[in-house]
């Protein structure tokens, strides 16, 4: 959320946590204020949502940069909406890195390990959400940060657990019978922390209502 999509506000009665962009990827100061003010109202987790710094591109175009280069990114983002999010009287919840970054910090344990000191450093009692079973889990709890394994309702997988790449068939799922099987199966399976739908996807407030309304008889 706080990426300037108009559904956002209609979104926040039917989920529990929001992934906020930190002006890297989208946002600014207040799309981020914004987005703090519906969480607060809604008693909604918040979230930073770090990327690389890559308007545009979405963050969702993969960068070399150097472990020193992540830290300070990771950091800086973090310090943004916490200095926010402090202003309003709130806290943040977890740290969710965002795109490209989430998708190479999953694979690659020495990345996942910088992104998961910075968040430790910043404040340990944060949350660090990650891709099922992925290195972003693994580094997180060798530091000692409580990790959640996360799943997506509206992406496809490869045989492996990771994500399908946006540029292949098969990465966006638009279907809602299709995303409500998909949740379901991974719903029960071991280390299912928390389910993820992107804020910008064509059918995030339906698919979201439809999730709320799900996992409510399915519990």
């Amino acid at each position: 959320m706080g990426e300037g999509m108009a559904n956002e506000k209609q979104l926040l009665p039917f989920i529990e946590a929001a992934n906020i962009a930190c002006g890297y990827h989208a946002g600014d100061e207040q799309t981020m204020r914004t987005t703090l003010q519906g969480c607060l109202e809604y008693n909604i987790l918040a979230g930073a949502h770090p990327s690389f710094n890559d308007r545009e591109n979405f963050g969702r175009k993969e960068i070399e940069l150097p472990p020193a280069a992540i830290y300070d990114l990771v950091t800086d983002q973090l310090s943004k909406l916490d200095l926010i999010m402090r202003g309003l009287g709130g806290k943040l919840h977890h740290v969710k890195p965002h795109g490209a970054l989430y998708n190479m910090s999953a694979r690659n344990i020495e990345l996942a390990r910088v992104i998961a000191k910075a968040v430790k450093e910043f404040d340990p009692n944060l949350k660090l959400f990650g891709l099922r079973n992925s290195c972003s889990v693994k580094a997180a709890e060798e530091l000692g940060l409580t990790a959640l394994h996360e799943v997506f309702a509206d992406r496809g997988y490869r045989q492996d657990g990771s994500l399908i790449p946006r540029s292949e068939p098969g990465a966006l799922i638009n279907e809602p019978g299709e995303m409500i099987e998909q949740l379901l199966r991974m719903k029960d399976q071991p280390n299912t922390d928390t389910v993820c739908i992107h804020g910008d996807g064509p059918d995030a407030l339906a698919f979201a209502k439809l999730i709320h309304q799900t996992l409510g008889k399915n519990q």
